[in-house]
């Protein structure tokens, strides 16, 4: 009867180190990328495994909250700009310790680089920032303008863009914001439209404002894009503007094969002889990539 008893016994014991293991082995697969304790995190995956993660699955999650430049992101470009405060940390971020700012200042050669007045941080090395046709993404970020100048008649109405979809190979982004007078604009060159997402940002001058854009990438008419915003005193998204069966992949770049983003500041057509606003400076936090799944 002891005997029995112990046999029994061990039998339980190996049936629950069996289910443990089992349960331990289901856990690692799928898991979206935790991004809940509000670190930088990112997903080393190529696009072809991307579909593994969970719907809304995080890839990329930048808050800088460990006061990281970079939000401990390995491989995130910062800026190529030389000048010392072309990039650097501010202290409180959007919901957390900090946020990023990038700064250019006309007429000074060290906020010049890749051709153009520009500080920018982007994806183009990190593989979770990255995009193939055939994804659906979820792209999120927050954005304060600081103390920025507002547009007044007779000033030049050029524009500042201050996020992008990227395609690599060079030529037109494939989607970006940007100020345009006093409204922040969203703009797709290959379908040659702008709308206006915000029309008037003055009154949330240094002040945090949430977008978000929902994308099927699509090298054919198959595609879509959803945009959104959140100002303040919004507690929710609103969708602003959207698009379908639309080929989303810029065909501008037809040698393109991937894409990535970029946040911070790029003054492509504005110089001091046009008389634009010298110097400018923009927040940037809560960066985010999300699968979504089909």
């Amino acid at each position: 009867m002891k005997i029995q008893t112990k046999i029994r016994f061990r039998a339980a014991v190996y049936c629950l180190l069996a289910v443990g293991l089992l349960l331990s082995s289901c856990s690692k697969q799928g898991a979206p990328v935790d991004d809940s304790t509000g670190s930088a995190q990112q997903a080393n995956l190529s696009g072809a495994n991307f579909n593994s993660f969970a719907t809304y699955g995080s890839f990329l999650s930048a808050n800088y909250d460990n006061g990281l430049v970079n939000s401990g992101i390995p491989d995130l470009e910062v800026t190529d700009a030389t000048a010392p405060d072309a990039a650097y940390l501010v202290s409180p971020g959007r919901g957390g310790a900090y946020a990023i700012a990038h700064k250019v200042l006309l007429g000074d050669s060290s906020y010049f680089s890749d051709e153009h007045w520009r500080s920018e941080s982007a994806t183009n090395a990190v593989a979770a920032g990255k995009f193939v046709p055939g994804d659906e993404r979820r792209y999120e970020f927050s954005v304060l303008l600081k103390d920025w100048t507002p547009y007044t008649t007779g000033m030049p109405a050029s524009g500042d863009i201050i996020f992008q979809a990227k395609l690599g190979g060079g030529g037109n982004p494939a989607w970006y914001f940007m100020t345009k007078r006093n409204a922040i604009a969203f703009r797709d060159p290959n379908a040659n439209l702008q709308t206006n997402i915000v029309a008037d940002y003055r009154p949330y001058i240094n002040q945090w404002m949430d977008f978000r854009v929902d994308v099927l990438w699509a090298n054919t008419a198959t595609g879509y894009i959803k945009v959104y915003s959140k100002l303040p005193g919004q507690s929710d998204y609103t969708l602003i503007w959207q698009i379908s069966n639309f080929q989303t992949w810029n065909p501008d770049n037809p040698d393109a094969v991937t894409g990535y983003m970029k946040w911070g500041l790029y003054r492509p057509d504005e110089s001091v002889t046009n008389g634009d606003v010298i110097t400018r400076i923009v927040y940037h936090d809560s960066i985010k990539i999300y699968n979504i799944q089909p």
